[in-house]
């Protein structure tokens, strides 16, 4: 989205809450897959119980809600680049970036090569990170 002159604004989207119980962790991924369609410059953040949203083999059948879990995969067919994943909130929960999905991106400037959109990052990095936006969503 730009602003009135013409500059893209930087928007970031943070996940804070376990994927399931509540409508947050949908209702991020819906927000950003529509904002995805403006062009917007997007970061994806997942701190505290979100980062199990991104974890693999997720199974809802017990619960009786809809696995959204695997919708993370298309984030890269909407051009979403910049996923951060908060490497202190998976130790404090014995997750390692092992147990997150593979998330990835086709890059056109580079022959169409498959290339890594998720990165782990510590706390003091994802806080630089998060500065430098100029629009934040909190979920």
């Amino acid at each position: 989205m730009e602003n009135g002159e013409g500059v893209v604004k930087k928007f970031c989207y943070i996940n804070r809450k376990a994927p399931y119980g509540t409508i947050y962790a949908l209702e991020s991924l819906e927000v950003v897959l529509i904002a995805a369609a403006f062009d917007q410059d997007i970061s994806l953040v997942f701190a505290d119980d979100g980062v199990y949203q991104l974890t693999k083999g997720q199974d809802t059948e017990g619960i009786g809600m809809k696995n959204f879990s695997k919708t993370y995969t298309a984030l890269g067919d909407y051009d979403i680049k910049k996923v951060y994943v908060e490497k202190e909130s998976l130790e404090e929960r014995g997750l390692s970036a092992d147990d997150l999905q593979a998330l990835k991106y086709e890059d056109e400037d580079d022959d169409w090569a498959e290339k890594d959109s998720l990165f782990i990052v510590g706390r003091n990095d994802l806080a630089t990170i998060i500065d430098e936006q100029d629009v934040i969503l909190s979920f």
